[in-house]
Parts: structure tokens; sequence; C-alpha cells
């Protein structure tokens, strides 16, 4: 039982290291497909866990030091994972944020009123934009 708890937590420690190498590096259409990947690494060893603690058996002895060491390296992982993902979804809103506003400043009349005072209000274009992650 315990065998398959570790090694569905070394599948999902690998999948969210190549995550986070992904990420770090903003290459986000990569870490989004290797989210499918850490999903499934995740419900795997969710399942293993459940699995062992219905079991009950508690490790020990080497098996309990290789569980230990996994638990830290999960926990430092994920601890990445989630500032990565935090820095990303950030990046994008500000990226879209400025597409955003730069759209409505071109969109903007460009008229004067009388008296060589800016022309104040006036319809904008409706505009679209699309993006593939």
């Amino acid at each position: 039982m315990m065998d398959s708890l570790i090694l569905a937590g070394q599948r999902l420690a690998e999948a969210l290291r190549a995550e986070n190498e992904a990420l770090a590096k903003l290459d986000l259409p990569r870490a989004a497909t290797l989210a499918t990947s850490k999903i499934a690494a995740s419900d795997a060893f969710a399942a293993a866990y459940a699995a062992q603690a219905k079991h009950g058996a508690a490790p020990d002895g080497p098996v309990r030091q290789a569980a230990a060491v996994l638990t830290r390296r999960l926990e430092e992982l994920g601890q990445e994972n989630r500032r990565l993902l935090e820095r990303a979804v950030a990046l994008q809103s500000r990226v879209i944020e400025t597409i955003a506003g730069a759209a409505l400043q071109r969109n903007a009349p460009q008229g004067y009123a009388p008296a060589g005072h800016r022309q104040a209000g006036g319809a904008t274009l409706a505009m679209t934009l699309s993006a593939r992650v």
C-alpha cells in the first residue's frame, strides 16, 4: 500500500516540477498543457492516500523516512506552484488591462469643440480580442 502512495507522490512531484519549470519561464501555453497531467497525478495521489488511510498501516524504517522526504518535497513544490500560478494570472491580467486601455484610447474621439477645447464623449467603436493559450 505505502509503495503505491509513494509512487503516486513521486508522479505528482514530477508533474508539479514540470509545470513550475514552464511557469518560471512564463511558457504559459506549455504550462496549460501540463495542467492535465498534474490533475491526473493529483487524483491518483488522493486515491492512493485514501487507500492507505483505509488500510491503516503506518510506515516504518526507511519507508517512513522516504514518505517524510516526499511530503516535504510535495509541500515545497505545491507552494512554488501556487506562487508561480498567481504570478502568471497577475501578468495576464496586466496584459489584458494594457491592451484594453490602449484600445479605449485609440477609439476615443479625436475632434475638437468650439474654441479649441477637446470634444467630450462620443461613441466608442466595438472591438474584439482573441487569444490562444
